[in-house]
């Protein structure tokens, strides 16, 4: 009953212990959310976060997306491995030799017919081994390991997203349900405010006026109510989309401001070196460099071995019992001369897509240093309301006691002690969205960093590493099944 005491105190204009701390309001929230079972078990941020980072779709799906790009490299390393085919063909043949067999005693000529009826057979088996590409599949590989880099880079961001995303629903739903308390206990306050107002009216201390003001400022307050509400089941759905369960007894939210550098310059310098977009931009860089040389391999001769051997069955004009057997052993050198123009056409692509992943490099590095800024700037906004409002709530609150005192002397209006209760909800509603804010402005920042992660969380699951995956793939000469799968 302590706990529910304090959360009624932190919306009542009659709390002797003064305006409540910001962590107790907070904490109010989370008891609120909870009424309906206190057996159950709390959620706690990081417990929600660690759900999220396990089961929400979108980071599943990038993770889906990274094992896709594993393949291409398994793709690509097989422009050196060997080619091995082979072949099986028969079915009935028939065969009809028309040949000239010399001249008659009038000197016309003689033909021979021969005709055959068989049915020939062949078996054939080609091995073919590149030994030279012009250093295409070593450039291809790369190029390979550069986009699976930068698929990993996305998922760390996807990751990143995931978490922020998580942490501001966590705190939407505290700061909804705080602020829904808080004006479920101004309309008891604001219908005490009009029993009042009605027996002093009775009395004839004071005029309907003053009772219509009163009722006035309850249905107002009864819409507000209304609109609390309707904000609190958005912020649990979005919750729910994010987080992947139902949010149900949330525990207060701790922030993460000592994750943080000291000083904005530093989290710059952090965020250049760090933060997943520009790492998997350089990536992207990588990738394409590699694919320009690729496109010059082309222009340079291939060498190759090949074995191809062939057995033969009534294959000699379907005759039976007639058998031919060739082995061969080659090299093969093929020369490029020209192609229509496509290969330089490739080269010049690759070599303007190269160029275009540069700009975007740079373009992401400057997007991660204004947001270190904005996210920094706006935690030490959030710092500095709080503060402010801690103020203005209790300097509320004694305006609020001084009206009410002067309205018994006649010295105040009824609409003047309206108005005192309006500017203390106000000011404590400020208060809780400033403290949302804070916590929420900090992962914010964090995420601006690069390093908003499970790891730094101390998230208690299983943290997902991306490298096994890669070399189980990379290592696959055969099978249909991937690394992982049944």
């Amino acid at each position: 009953m302590a706990f529910r005491n304090l959360v009624r105190c932190a919306a009542s204009d009659v709390c002797a212990s003064g305006v409540p701390s910001g962590r107790a309001l907070l904490l109010g929230a989370a008891l609120i959310a909870s009424l309906t079972g206190r057996e159950a078990r709390a959620e706690t941020m990081e417990s929600a976060l660690a759900k999220a980072y396990v089961g929400n779709p979108d980071l599943n799906q990038q993770r889906a997306n990274v094992w896709v790009r594993d393949e291409d490299v398994a793709k690509a390393a097989g422009g050196m491995r060997p080619k091995i085919n082979a072949s099986v063909n028969g079915g009935p043949q028939f065969n009809r030799l028309r040949q000239p067999a010399g001249r008659n005693s009038s000197n016309e000529r003689l033909y021979s017919i021969e005709q055959t009826i068989g049915e020939p057979r062949a078996a054939a088996f080609a091995l073919s081994q590149p030994l030279f590409d012009g250093w295409r599949t070593d450039n291809s590989v790369r190029q390979a390991e550069s986009s699976v880099f930068a698929a990993r880079a996305t998922m760390r961001l996807t990751e990143q997203t995931t978490l922020q995303n998580g942490a501001t629903a966590y705190m939407n739903v505290l700061r909804d349900t705080a602020v829904l308390d808080l004006r479920r206990n101004n309309i008891a306050v604001l219908k005490e405010q009009l029993r009042v107002t009605r027996q002093r009216q009775e009395l004839g201390e004071l005029s309907p006026t003053d009772v219509a003001q009163a009722q006035a400022a309850l249905a107002h307050a009864e819409m507000e109510l209304n609109s609390a509400q309707a904000g609190l089941e958005a912020s649990a759905a979005n919750f729910r989309q994010v987080i992947g369960v139902e949010p149900h007894h949330l525990e207060p939210a701790a922030t993460i401001e000592h994750l943080l550098p000291k000083s904005s310059s530093e989290a710059i310098e952090i965020a250049l070196a760090e933060h997943p977009s520009i790492v998997g931009a350089q990536h992207q860089v990588d990738a394409a460099e590699s694919a320009v040389k690729v496109g010059e391999g082309a222009l340079l001769p291939t060498v190759s071995a090949n074995l191809q051997v062939n057995q033969q069955y009534e294959s000699f004009f379907g005759i039976p019992g007639t058998r031919q057997f060739t082995a061969q052993v080659s090299g093969a050198l093929n020369v490029p001369i020209y192609q229509g123009g496509v290969e330089y056409a490739s080269i010049r692509q690759a070599k303007a897509q190269l160029r275009q992943a540069r700009f975007n490099a740079d373009l992401q590095r400057d997007a991660a240093r204004a947001a270190v800024v904005s996210s920094f700037s706006q935690l030490k906004t959030a710092i500095g309301s709080i503060t402010a409002g801690r103020v203005a709530a209790k300097a509320a609150e004694v305006a609020l006691k001084g009206v009410r005192d002067e309205a018994q002397l006649g010295q105040r209006t009824t609409l003047d002690v309206l108005n005192a209760q309006q500017a203390l909800l106000n000011a404590r509603v400020d208060l809780v969205t400033a403290q949302r804010d804070r916590i929420v402005a900090a992962y914010a920042a964090l995420a601006a960093l690069g390093r908003l992660s499970a790891e730094r969380l101390r998230l208690e699951t299983t943290i997902y590493d991306p490298a096994p995956h890669l070399e189980e793939s990379r290592g696959k000469w055969f099978g249909l099944d991937g690394p992982g799968e049944k």
